[in-house]
């Protein structure tokens, strides 16, 4: 609210929107003309494309509530994990394109429901969109926190725009090996790049805040998948963690199932072991866990 009163709301939304002509609004810097409809690494052009919308109650409590998550799910990715549980989204692309002015009658349509926050999924390739959208979105009474849902594959310069903007950031940290972020999530520099981008996010936002219900209004949740055979390289992720504070909320998830093209892998096509979460979890001990 204070940008939008100031006007910077308005100059982000149109710094933004100039990244597309040559866009470098991710780390992969394809150079493409998106205000002309080209498409690089992300396939999406001028236009952000929706999946869906939905109060969602799948998410951790601090961020779902009591009413939900008013989840918007982008389609397509800067990733390509070869275990995403989303690749009809995340990969094919299942959804249909928006204007600006649909994408903020959506967010309004949330906050109508009842939702606690407006849950922005996979959205680092289309933050001139949604800087684009909620300008609207603001104008008509948006109210409600904005909550920003990535696997971290973010450039400094685009989360700064959303510095005041963003008041939840719910960040994935998959591994921290470039090694590993390039055989099974198809990035280059992915540890560096989320190190960065994890840090810039405690930056803006601080450590996780709740109200009185539990229900967070601002700070930064950080998610971490644990994998078979430590290819999640939990111990040194939370190691890094640790070292940004001590109190860095995190939810060690256990759900790993072989999605997609997994099975491809032999290393991936199980599920994660009691013994491999029960190691997972000692390795985050004294941080904030958020286990739901």
């Amino acid at each position: 609210m204070n940008l939008y009163e100031s006007g910077e709301l308005k100059e982000r939304v149109q710094k933004a929107l100039s990244m597309l002509k040559e866009c470098n609004i991710c780390p992969h810097r394809c150079g493409v003309d998106r205000t002309r409809d080209e498409v690089g690494y992300c396939k999406v052009g001028r236009e952000a494309i929706v999946s869906d919308y939905f109060p969602h109650l799948g998410e951790e409590f601090p961020i779902r509530g009591f009413r939900g998550s008013g989840t918007i799910f982008f389609s397509y990715c800067n990733m390509r994990c070869v275990y995403c549980q989303n690749y009809e989204i995340s990969h094919l692309g299942a959804g249909r394109r928006v204007s600006a002015r649909e994408l903020a009658d959506m967010m309004l349509e949330l906050q109508d429901m009842g939702c606690h926050n407006v849950n922005l999924v996979t959205p680092s390739h289309v933050v001139p969109q949604i800087l684009e959208a909620l300008l609207l979105a603001v104008e008509d009474g948006l109210r409600i926190p904005i909550v920003y849902n990535t696997s971290s594959y973010d450039s400094l310069g685009t989360l700064r725009l959303l510095d005041g903007v963003v008041d939840i950031y719910l960040a994935d940290l998959k591994y921290l090996s470039d090694e590993l972020g390039r055989r099974y999530s198809r990035v280059k520099g992915y540890a560096s790049v989320a190190k960065e981008a994890i840090r810039e996010m405690y930056r803006q936002v601080g450590n996780l805040k709740v109200d009185r219900r539990g229900i967070a209004v601002r700070g930064l949740l950080v998610r971490h998948l644990v994998l078979p055979n430590d290819i999640s390289t939990t111990r040194k992720v939370m190691d890094f963690l640790r070292s940004i504070d001590p109190k860095l909320a995190v939810n060690v998830m256990s759900q790993y199932f072989p999605h997609y093209k997994a099975w491809d892998y032999p290393e991936l096509s199980r599920r994660i072991t009691p013994e491999e979460y029960k190691k997972a979890l000692e390795s985050a001990r004294g941080l904030s866990l958020v286990l739901d």
